[in-house]
């Protein structure tokens, strides 16, 4: 269902209506669990390698692909919960302002959009898993098994959709949504038009439209390709499903999950709430001393959990009240954390890094070097922006003894040292970036039940959370997929190149014009989307130019980040703003200096890259 808020009008009867809300409930619930059990099992299969590679200097030759296989499975598994939950990746932002009649409208549309892609997983996978034959030659199991558990997601991604619908506003509506799910799909097989040059312009305003309307993004993306065909696109729907799934098979997509878990198991078993205390020990003294603390602790979080959300979220359970009790306004404590959350897709683990490496093929290490020197422009800059803007709040302490900071240092050390083993096995190849997540993973097992901060019920909603989330982002690398190949065949990236040169093939002219692309784009479309779509496509014209291919992936990372903060998506202000019950409009108001500060950064990165391109570019 989609957020937008419509007056609800239920004619199902009551009875009825409670015994699938109940039903479809022990679904969702079956679902988690089942989740959680996938990626114990990946991670229980990644640590053997691990172990057997590094410590008896042997291995499984079959953990690999195994490994990817099982990450197709979180994704399947996961798929109905990311359409119809939480993690359903929906901008209602511009519903929102429609007329009552128009967002009923919309949430049909919507609606309909997400059962349309979900018919495609369903009968595409089916198609692919009549079709295709052979056995995996590492596995020995029939190829085809991926394909079954994706369609098997999408069938009953559409059974979600429809009980959901039926349970909050009637038989009606639930069977409207499926008819005209159903129509879109026969419409993308039997309606023909005039071929377009570039059929993907097609597959982008029905994007659009979806997006707008409040479609889940992962879905709009999958339904963009498929309306494209009546235009000329040859892209068949096993095709679709064929390239999802190829999207999601790659072994570095595995470090997503674990490093959602490790900063999970981190925050349940109350590392975080030590780094907090180090981190007060640190800059509590300041003006504006807790809002420092803020910043000084998503720093430090960051090496723990590379997901801005996970930090967006844990800022405002824990630093929001005690920002409010030290006189800050609701809006403006929400505001801080949502800035300072923007640095754990910046500071390594980032889980940004990973899927622009996914991508593009660049270096996870030298992204993360990257990330950690564009990480201290962007913290130096909102200090300063918070130091400037708190000229009347008092510090909260007064300055922590030699002794005061020590205690609190080492007891943060379990949470720093696991953003330390990390960066470090990745950086100096001691350990792939994959092996490195899980071995975060089993770090904060350990420390955590070293301090016996865990118990058996937190550490499976663990599992359960992180598994949850993987697959919401994993749908969505999936989807992008078929959307980026469309746009290779169609040879956008030579148009994105020629728009980007306009001003000369200058490596400033060339950065200046890519921030105005990623700027705009950044204010419609989700940042994994962004990455997935634009990265192939500006990476060539700034190696062109003479820039620094891993320096540019970063600055993109960071322009897409601050998106975060910007309305109509400003995902990073909607989560702060809905764990703390703070109004979201008056939260973008009080972002704004934060804002400014961290576009300042954006320039000063932008023109050290510029600066030393290649002589001959500038």
């Amino acid at each position: 269902m989609s957020t937008v808020e419509t007056s609800v009008v239920t004619l199902a009867p009551l009875g009825s209506s409670k015994r699938v809300a109940a039903l479809l409930d022990a679904v969702a619930v079956g679902l988690q669990w089942l989740g959680g059990v996938v990626l114990a099992a990946t991670f229980i299969l990644v640590m053997t390698s691990v172990t057997l590679r590094y410590v008896f200097g042997s291995g499984l030759i079959w953990s690999e692909e195994l490994g990817i296989w099982l990450n197709v499975m979180i994704v399947a598994v996961g798929a109905p919960l990311a359409v119809t939950g939480p993690l359903a990746m929906r901008l209602d932002v511009i519903v929102r302002f429609l007329p009552r009649a128009l967002q009923k409208v919309a949430g049909v549309l919507a609606d309909a959009i997400a059962i349309d892609a979900s018919i495609i997983l369903a009968l595409g996978g089916a198609g692919v898993v009549s079709a295709i034959g052979g056995t995996s030659t590492v596995l020995g199991l029939p190829e085809w098994l991926r394909y079954a558990a994706v369609a098997a997601g999408g069938g009953l991604s559409v059974v979600m959709l429809v009980g959901r619908s039926y349970v909050q506003d009637g038989l009606p509506r639930a069977l409207l949504i499926l008819a005209v799910g159903a129509s879109l799909y026969v419409a993308a097989h039997q309606l023909h038009f005039i071929p377009l040059a570039t059929p993907s312009f097609a597959a982008g305003i029905a994007a659009a439209i979806g997006l707008i309307a409040g479609a889940p993004l992962p879905h709009t993306l999958l339904v963009g390709v498929s309306l494209a065909a009546p235009f000329g696109a040859l892209l068949p729907e096993p095709a679709l499903v064929q390239n999802t799934v190829v999207g999601v098979s790659k072994f570095l997509l595995l470090a997503i999950p674990f490093f959602l878990l490790a900063g999970g198991l981190l925050t349940e078993g109350g590392l975080a709430d030590r780094l907090v205390r180090f981190a007060a020990s640190l800059v509590g003294h300041l003006r504006g001393g807790l809002a420092q603390t803020t910043l000084v602790s998503s720093v430090m979080f960051s090496g723990a959990s590379g997901s801005s959300i996970a930090n967006a979220a844990f800022g405002a359970k824990v630093m929001v009240p005690a920002l409010v009790a030290h006189g800050y306004t609701l809006p403006r404590a929400a505001a801080v954390v949502a800035a300072t959350a923007m640095l754990d897709n910046i500071i390594p683990p980032s889980i940004a890094f990973l899927i622009l490496a996914s991508a593009t093929n660049l270096s996870v290490g030298s992204l993360l070097v990257g990330g950690f020197f564009a990480g201290g422009v962007l913290a130096l800059a909102l200090g300063i922006g918070i130091y400037v803007t708190s000229r009347d709040e008092k510090p909260v302490r007064e300055r922590a003894t030699a002794s005061e900071r020590g205690r609190a240092f080492l007891s943060s050390l379990p949470a720093i040292g696991l953003g330390v083993v990390v960066v470090i096995g990745i950086r100096f190849g001691v350990v792939t970036t994959t092996e490195a997540s899980a071995l975060a993973v089993a770090y904060a097992l350990v420390v955590c039940v070293a301090l016996r901060t865990l118990n058996g019920k937190t550490l499976a909603q663990a599992f359960c959370q992180a598994a949850g989330e993987a697959a919401a982002i994993g749908l969505l690398i999936g989807t992008a997929a078929p959307f980026a190949f469309l746009m290779a065949i169609d040879r956008v990236s030579d148009l994105v190149t020629a728009m980007v040169t306009a001003l000369g093939g200058s490596a400033i002219a060339v950065m200046l014009l890519a921030n105005v692309v990623l700027l705009v784009a950044g204010l419609l479309l989700d940042i994994g989307a962004a990455i997935l779509l634009l990265a192939p496509l500006l990476l060539p014209a700034a190696t062109l130019a003479g820039i620094d291919p891993t320096q540019f992936g970063v600055i993109l990372v960071v322009n897409l980040m601050i998106h975060g903060l910007t309305p109509p998506l400003g995902i990073l202000v909607y989560v702060a703003s809905g764990v703390s019950g703070a109004r979201p409009s008056q939260v973008f108001r009080e972002v704004v200096p934060l804002l400014l500060a961290l576009l300042a950064a954006l320039a000063v990165l932008c023109i050290f890259s510029a600066i030393v391109a290649a002589p001959t570019k500038l």
